[in-house]
């Protein structure tokens, strides 16, 4: 069983990643940060339809205070979504802002209402801390998804990745007659592989989201992280494996009965490949180099976790390159490497990191 260190460490967002941020239009002004929203007067529970407490609760602030506020997360959200253009948010407001009392990050969750159609969109406001941004900067450039985000001194704000969470997929999708549970089994193998390719850990069934596409015969499933609070944190190699955490182990029932070694193979070098194909593209290969040298000075972990993992990567590759590494970054770098130039189907062309 694999268990989370009981606190993680927040790590500042140091001046060389910032001008990272700025170059690449990550890095905004924006008129609140985080520190505004936890002065709040009073709050109270958040339940869900079934009425289950769902761990966040409401918050509410002074008259004046929540009508500066508003106006301030509306011009958030129209920077988030339509680069500032205030003409087209009129008629959107903030209906509901959230506090999570769980977990590390303390995040906010700020519901906005479109007062035409009563229609509803998210998105988070949290505490920067440079792990997270690492994270959401390399799965906007490895991923199959796109990632939206800013970043402000110290506060980040996060786009809402839609989805059906992990465990509530498990509980009341699952076993649907119209599930399809090979293609489940399929897109899990794919997602740990892209998780332990590029270190990004914890990733227990509450931590990532099921987006479901109707197909013209039958579903499409796609797993998506949806968070990044552990990139390159943790000591221990099986922390950046979903397949070693128990709550995911019903889906993992489903790959070892449903799939042989070669399928899983093959859908494991599918992901790789994919990745791979990504990285030939000269403006995500040049970003990634760009990011990760900044990553490889940074410090985002601890010591004694650094040389746990290099000496478990060591043994895991059989190669000893790992246990020249100093730091995260350089870990992340040295894993991309050897898991791409180490696949048969990729291994004759060219790759430098």
């Amino acid at each position: 069983m694999n268990k989370i260190s009981k606190k993680k460490v927040f790590y500042p967002i140091v001046a060389r990643l910032h001008r990272y941020l700025k170059s690449y239009d990550r890095e905004q002004k924006l008129p609140i940060g985080y520190e505004d929203l936890l002065h709040f007067a009073e709050s109270f529970p958040y339940y869900d339809k079934k009425g289950k407490d769902t761990l966040w609760e409401t918050v509410m602030y002074e008259q004046q205070e929540q009508r500066e506020l508003n106006q301030g997360l509306k011009v958030i959200y129209a920077i988030l979504k339509t680069d500032g253009d205030m003409s087209v948010m009129e008629h959107l407001v903030v209906s509901r802002i959230d506090y999570c009392t769980f977990g590390n990050s303390h995040p906010f969750r700020i519901q906005i209402m479109n007062q035409i159609n009563d229609n509803y969109d998210y998105f988070y406001v949290k505490h920067a801390d440079a792990s997270r941004v690492y994270g959401l900067e390399l799965e906007h450039l490895l991923s199959p998804s796109r990632i939206n985000y800013l970043v402000h001194g110290q506060t980040l704000i996060e786009e809402h990745i839609a989805g059906i969470p992990g465990d509530v997929f498990m509980n009341d999708f699952l076993n649907r007659p119209i599930t399809n549970k090979v293609r489940i089994a399929k897109e899990f193998v794919k997602f740990n592989e892209r998780c332990f390719v590029r270190l990004l850990g914890d990733m227990r069934a509450y931590n990532y989201v099921v987006d479901i596409t109707p197909d013209f015969e039958e579903e499409q499933y796609r797993v998506r992280a949806i968070d990044f609070d552990q990139q390159s944190y943790e000591g221990r190699k099986s922390m950046y494996l979903p397949q070693f955490f128990k709550d995911n182990n019903r889906v993992v029932d489903l790959v070892v009965s449903l799939l042989d070694k070669q399928a899983i193979e093959q859908y494991r070098s599918e992901e790789r490949t994919l990745l791979y194909r990504r990285l030939r593209m000269k403006t995500v290969r040049y970003r990634l180099k760009e990011l990760v040298d900044c990553m490889r000075i940074d410090t985002i972990s601890t010591q004694e976790k650094v040389e746990q993992l290099k000496l478990e990567l060591s043994r895991h590759h059989k190669t000893e390159e790992f246990l020249k590494c100093k730091s995260m970054g350089d870990l992340v770098r040295l894993n991309i490497k050897t898991v791409l130039t180490r696949d048969a189907r990729i291994a004759s062309g060219k790759f430098k990191l």
